[in-house]
This record gives C-alpha cells, sequence and structure tokens, in this order.
C-alpha cells in the first residue's frame, strides 16, 4: 500500500541557485545531497543529487549532471507545475516576498476549493503555494463531487471527437 510521497525529482541546471530558491526563498531545509560518480549499472557520471525537506516529511529533489543534456524552458501551468500547502496568512507574504526579490509571481488565484499564488524558480518550473479553503475537503470528496462521472464525459467526448 502506497503511504505518502518521499519525493518528487526534477532535472536543475545549478544546485546551487536551486538551493537559494527552495531553501533560502522557500523555506525548504536542504537535508541530503548525494554525489553519484557511478549509476547502478556501472556507467560513469557526475551528478548531485539534491533533497529538500517539506513540512510533512517528503522532500523535493534535484538532479544536477554534468554531462548529461537537458532542455530548460519555462514550463507552462498546464504542462508541469508543484503545488505545495501553506496556511492562507501565508500567501501575501510570500507574494510580497517574491516581488521585492524580482522573482516572476503572479496571483492569488480562486480556485474554489483553493487559492494560490505561483512563482518560476530558476530553471522555468511553476511553483504553486496553496492555501486550503474550508470547503476543501468537501469539494475533493469524490463521493460528493462527481470525479468519476466528469471523466468518463470527458473521454467519452474525445470519443465522439475523434470519429
Amino acid at each position: 500500500m502506497i503511504r505518502k510521497l518521499h519525493h518528487n525529482a526534477y532535472r536543475c541546471s545549478d544546485s546551487e541557485q536551486t538551493r537559494r530558491f527552495y531553501e533560502d526563498f522557500l523555506g525548504l531545509p536542504l537535508v541530503k545531497t548525494l554525489e553519484i560518480n557511478e549509476s547502478k549499472t556501472g556507467r560513469a557520471t557526475q551528478t548531485l543529487h539534491t533533497f529538500y525537506r517539506l513540512a510533512d516529511g517528503s522532500h523535493l529533489a534535484f538532479f544536477e549532471s554534468r554531462e548529461m543534456p537537458f532542455e530548460f524552458k519555462k514550463q507552462h501551468d498546464f504542462d508541469l507545475h508543484i503545488a505545495l500547502e501553506v496556511d492562507a496568512e501565508d500567501l501575501q507574504p510570500m507574494l510580497a516576498k517574491g516581488r521585492e526579490l524580482n522573482i516572476e509571481v503572479r496571483g492569488p488565484s480562486d480556485h474554489g476549493m483553493i487559492d494560490s499564488i505561483y512563482f518560476r524558480d530558476p530553471d522555468g518550473y511553476v511553483i504553486e503555494l496553496c492555501a486550503k479553503r474550508a470547503s476543501h475537503d468537501a469539494l475533493m470528496d469524490p463521493a460528493r463531487n462527481g470525479a468519476r462521472d466528469t471523466l468518463q464525459r470527458w473521454t467519452a467526448a474525445k470519443s465522439d471527437n475523434s470519429t
């Protein structure tokens, strides 16, 4: 049985630049680094794997590789973003902090169940800070919100449009 997320891993172009954003700006402590000189299959590599801990004990992790090319680009929210939960009173101070440091920032956005603000990290990933509203748990209850029915309608409409 899956218990919880341990970590998500992403590429980064500069581990120190990444540390400054995730630790200094967002406040996630750097808790582990792994310098990888040989993969488990015996391939030589020059890779640094870093881990930043969230309050629930899960982690965001990053790989900086000196020899493996990777195309970094500004991600669109719908393609890739990382959403991190915060308390509602943290949104405005983080929004102001991002603006003060000239970090790309958007929001706040009202999503019904959450309010969100968005930043872009040094490698173009969109980082969402979201605060639950009082109605969050009820709105996220699949027994009450029709999630499966919505998915089935979406899937059926795709099939209808492809014929």
